[in-house]
C-alpha cells in the first residue's frame, strides 16, 4: 500500500478503500465490453459503501476480490468487494456498490445489455453462502 494511504496511526485509511473498489471494479468491469478503454464505460455508481472490519498495517499486503451479487436487477446491479490481510487471511473490509447501466448520450439508465447479463450472472455470489 502507499504511504500517502495511511492515518496517522499508521493504519491503511478507511477512505483508500474506495479508490481500491473502483480499480477493482474497473478490472472487472472493463473486460465485459471487449475494448480496454475507460472511456467506453457505460456505468455509473448509484451508492458506494464499505464496512471496516480490522486495521491494516503499513507493510501490510492486501487481497482485493470483487464480484457481482445477486440477484441482478433491470438496470442495475450490486459489485461486493472484499479485502483481506494475506498471511494471517485477516477480511479487513467489505464494500459494495450499486452500479446502474447508462446511456451517456442521452442521460439515462438503460437495461444491462444481454452479453453483460449473462457475464453477470455466471459470476454471481450469493453474499451470505461466499462470506462477503
Amino acid at each position: 500500500m502507499p504511504y500517502h494511504d495511511l492515518d496517522v496511526l499508521n493504519h491503511l485509511n478507511h477512505a483508500a478503500y474506495f479508490p481500491y473498489m473502483e480499480t477493482l471494479r474497473c478490472d472487472y468491469y472493463l473486460p465485459l465490453l471487449g475494448p480496454l478503454d475507460p472511456a467506453q464505460l457505460d456505468i455509473i455508481i448509484a451508492e458506494a459503501t464499505c464496512r471496516y472490519l480490522a486495521p491494516v498495517a503499513y507493510g501490510s499486503e492486501l487481497l482485493g476480490e470483487v464480484a457481482p451479487a445477486a440477484p441482478l436487477g433491470r438496470t442495475s446491479f450490486s459489485l461486493l468487494y472484499r479485502f483481506t490481510v494475506v498471511g494471517p487471511g485477516t477480511v479487513a473490509a467489505r464494500g459494495r456498490t450499486v452500479v446502474v447501466c447508462y446511456d451517456y448520450a442521452r442521460n439515462e439508465k438503460r437495461a444491462i445489455p444481454a452479453d453483460r447479463r449473462a457475464r453477470l450472472e455466471r459470476d454471481l455470489v450469493d453474499p451470505a453462502s461466499e462470506g462477503w
